[in-house]
């Protein structure tokens, strides 16, 4: 009944996203201070066990089961009723159902993850915990079902191969309110461990292949287009943040090759499936172009984005769905589009109108379910636990003797 090559290919792929998040955590961990490290670690790895739950209970559901106004799902599968092993995926070549429910599920768990990088060292645990529950509820749930699960976005013609809009935008944006809430850090904090960057950059990347070629849920030549558009891109991408910045700075940084590269995985992502490799090559330098400019606007308006989730993720996952709109082509995809290069005016229009639609979405909601939280319990830590370090103050434990 089921096709042994795809179900095979898709479970690596699976475990290849969940790879992702402790890559993040690693990614993060090296980009803060030392007596901080755990905190942020714990909130990627938190996301793993806390998300997973529910999904199980009615994230599944919620984004792949019937439809509610084109924008949600309804619970008909809530507690994964009505689903056995032998269940079939619909959408691809004989797959179990229940593969593709994990896949999908750890890109539940990455996408609120991939904010914390932008309130570090601010935020309570608690508080976190509630706003993980919350944003997935109201933000990621609904924009998956409205582009993947049959609702408005896909009806309307959007497309979104691995989540430019679903993963990156709405998560880049979200990044950002939560930095425009919170407020800066109190004092100074730099990276302890840019090994321990590298080391999660490495893991990040090599997820990305599961993230983006998975996506196409079979193994034809569509996934290899979109496994090699993936490594060009950030290969690209990489070079031309590291070239800019040296060009700027009179040295060649390594944190800067490594987050030019994630700017180019995160840029591609939305694409990977539906462009040619020539036009990967130059969403790659867009991407490390624009990001790195992103990142310096930050800097020069002093938003404390510690870990520059929103000129990364955000600018990176806006861009590239953007550039879709573009560079789209039936001829590497024939479930696809062609793009504004093409003569699909309509098409490019429809991702601008879809992404700018859901980074705004994103930002409002962002902004104030976290002041509503902050009504109940406190999202900010005091200035004492903050001077401490999140590690000691909040958890009860260090990282290094």
């Amino acid at each position: 009944m089921f096709d042994t090559g795809n179900t095979g290919f898709m479970l690596l792929s699976t475990s290849l996203v969940m790879l992702m998040t402790p890559g993040l955590a690693f990614f993060y961990g090296g980009l803060v201070g030392r007596k901080n490290v755990l905190a942020i670690m714990m909130q990627s790895f938190v996301s793993m066990c806390l998300t997973t739950v529910l999904w199980f209970l009615v994230g599944y559901s919620l984004c792949f089961s019937g439809d509610v106004g084109g924008i949600i799902g309804n619970l008909d599968h809530a507690l994964m009723r009505g689903l056995t092993l032998n269940d079939a995926f619909a959408g691809t070549n004989h797959i179990p159902l229940f593969v593709f429910i994990a896949y999908q599920m750890m890109f539940a768990i990455i996408t609120p993850a991939l904010i914390t990088g932008a309130f570090t060292n601010r935020v309570r645990f608690g508080a976190y915990l509630v706003f993980l529950v919350v944003w997935l509820l109201f933000v990621y749930f609904p924009f998956v079902h409205m582009v993947w699960g049959g609702g408005i976005l896909q009806k309307w013609g959007v497309l979104d191969f691995a989540g430019g809009i679903v993963v990156h935008a709405i998560a880049g944006m979200a990044a950002l309110a939560s930095v425009f809430y919170v407020g800066k850090r109190r004092g100074s904090d730099s990276a302890h461990s840019i090994p321990l960057v590298a080391l999660g950059t490495g893991l990040l990347w090599f997820g990305w292949y599961g993230f983006n070629a998975g996506s196409e849920l079979a193994v034809d030549a569509v996934t290899a287009q979109a496994f090699l558009n993936t490594d060009v891109a950030a290969s690209f991408a990489g070079m031309t943040w590291l070239t800019v910045e040296w060009i700027r700075e009179r040295k060649p940084k390594f944190v800067g090759l490594l987050t030019g590269s994630v700017a180019g995985l995160a840029t591609i992502t939305p694409a990977a499936g539906y462009v040619t490799l020539d036009s990967a090559v130059i969403i790659g330098i867009l991407a490390g172009l624009t990001c790195y400019l992103a990142v310096s606007i930050k800097n020069r308006f002093a938003w404390d984005d510690a870990l520059d989730v929103w000129g990364v993720h955000g600018v990176g996952g806006i861009l590239g769905v953007v550039l879709l709109g573009v560079f789209a082509n039936t001829s590497v995809n024939a479930a696809g589009a062609n793009g504004l290069l093409l003569g699909g005016t309509s098409f490019f229009i429809k991702e601008v109108v879809a992404v700018v639609i859901a980074g705004a979405y994103a930002f409002v909601f962002t902004y104030g379910a976290l002041a509503l939280i902050n009504r109940f319990t406190p999202v900010r830590l005091s200035e004492e636990e903050e001077e401490s370090g999140l590690d000691l103050s909040l958890h009860g434990e260090k990282a290094y003797l």
